[in-house]
């Protein structure tokens, strides 16, 4: 098995055998998580694959 490198994405299954996913930072501190389990390990890789994607998305916020 490869050395684990940080910020990175694992996954892992739940109590019931499905997948999901955790991101690490590069600090080893976890920071976001799958909102849903996938039957299958291909569909929760397609999950890590949007997120990644996603990295130019616009961010909004409200006014306080």
């Amino acid at each position: 098995m490869a050395d684990v490198t940080y910020p990175c994405y694992w996954q892992k299954k739940d109590r019931s055998g499905q997948w999901y996913w955790i991101y690490y930072a590069k600090n080893k501190e976890e920071i976001a998580r799958s909102s849903e389990s996938y039957v299958a390990r291909a569909d929760c890789k397609n999950s890590i694959t949007l997120m990644q994607n996603s990295a130019d998305s616009a961010v909004f916020y409200d006014k306080e």
